[in-house]
């Protein structure tokens, strides 16, 4: 089988109205969805990335600039991951289906993880 990551992009205000008892209805709906990938044989991991935004890293005239991110005007940020196994682009693209992400108007990128062996 091969293995794929699904990134999970959403706009930095997607949960912003959402109260206490809403948002642990949203999370019990991923939690649900990756105890059936785990009940199916396909979590391989996954997890939701801190809402600060990370450090960005670029070379310039050869040398290393680290900045904080995403800015506050980003219209999308990188909000969490899911690495599965699957037979295919196909196949993984018809588990992501089943992601809760997508009902709550997210944007899922799956790409398939390029093993390196020694």
């Amino acid at each position: 089988m091969a293995q794929f990551l699904l990134l999970l992009h959403d706009k930095p205000t997607d949960f912003s109205g959402y109260s206490a008892e809403e948002m642990q209805s949203v999370i019990a709906e991923y939690s649900a969805w990756r105890e059936d990938l785990i009940a199916r044989k396909l979590f391989l991991g996954g997890q939701k990335l801190k809402d600060e935004g990370g450090r960005h890293l670029s070379t310039q005239d050869g040398r290393v600039q680290v900045v904080d991110g995403p800015y506050s005007e980003a219209k999308e940020v990188l909000g969490g991951y899911f690495m599965l196994e699957a037979d295919d682009y196909p196949a993984a693209v018809n588990i992501s289906r089943e992601c809760p992400h997508l009902k709550y108007g997210g944007r899922i990128e799956v790409r398939e993880i390029d093993a390196m062996h020694d």
